[in-house]
C-alpha cells in the first residue's frame, strides 16, 4: 500500500510541476520593434515635403529589430529590399521611443552608405485606412550613391507610415 501511494504522490507532483509556465520575455527593443506600411517621399533639407511617393511605388514594407546582442541602445532598420534594398543598424533610444545613425553607416545589402535621421515611434499616432489608431513611424533617410536629390532638388527621403496590421483594408 505505501508503495501505491508513494507512485501516486510522484505521479501528481509530475503532473504539477509540467502544468507550470515559463514566462517569455520580449526584447531589449520591443518597444522600437515592427513590421511597418510605409512610402517615401522627397524633402528639402527642413523636412518639408517636395514630392509624395517620388518613386511612384506606393506602400511598401519595412522592418525594424532588435540586432543579435538584444542590447537597448541598437537596431536594424530593413526595407527589405523594397524601395533602396537597404539594411542598417541604429542607435536607438528605447525610452523616447528614437532611432538615428550616427553618420553614413554601411548598408549591410550592398556597397553604400546610409543615414538615418530622426527616426521615432509615435504610440497610436497614426490611423489605419479602416480607422483604428496604430503606432506611426517616421525618419528620414539618404544614400551616398543616390543621384535623385541632386539631379530633381531635394535632399532626402521621408520615410512614414504605420504598424503594419496584415489586414487586408489596410494594404
Amino acid at each position: 500500500m505505501k508503495k501505491a501511494i508513494y507512485l501516486l504522490l510522484m505521479a501528481v507532483c509530475a503532473v504539477m510541476t509540467s502544468c507550470e509556465k515559463e514566462e517569455i520575455g520580449g526584447t531589449a527593443t520591443q518597444a522600437l520593434a515592427g513590421e511597418w506600411y510605409v512610402t517615401a517621399d522627397a524633402v528639402d533639407k527642413y523636412g518639408n515635403v517636395l514630392e509624395e511617393d517620388f518613386f511612384g511605388i506606393g506602400h511598401f514594407h519595412v522592418n525594424t529589430y532588435n540586432t543579435a546582442a538584444n542590447v537597448p541602445n541598437e537596431i536594424w532598420v530593413d526595407d527589405l529590399g523594397n524601395f533602396w534594398e537597404f539594411k542598417v543598424k541604429a542607435s536607438a533610444d528605447v525610452n523616447n521611443c528614437t532611432f538615428s545613425t550616427p553618420d553614413s553607416v554601411a548598408n549591410a545589402y550592398y556597397d553604400c552608405k546610409v543615414l538615418i535621421e530622426g527616426g521615432k515611434i509615435l504610440p497610436d499616432a497614426a490611423t489605419t485606412p479602416h480607422g483604428t489608431a496604430a503606432d506611426s513611424i517616421v525618419f528620414y533617410v539618404s544614400f551616398n550613391d543616390d543621384t535623385c536629390p541632386e539631379e530633381f532638388g531635394f535632399a532626402k527621403y521621408r520615410i512614414s507610415g504605420y504598424r503594419y496590421t496584415g489586414l487586408a483594408s489596410d494594404d
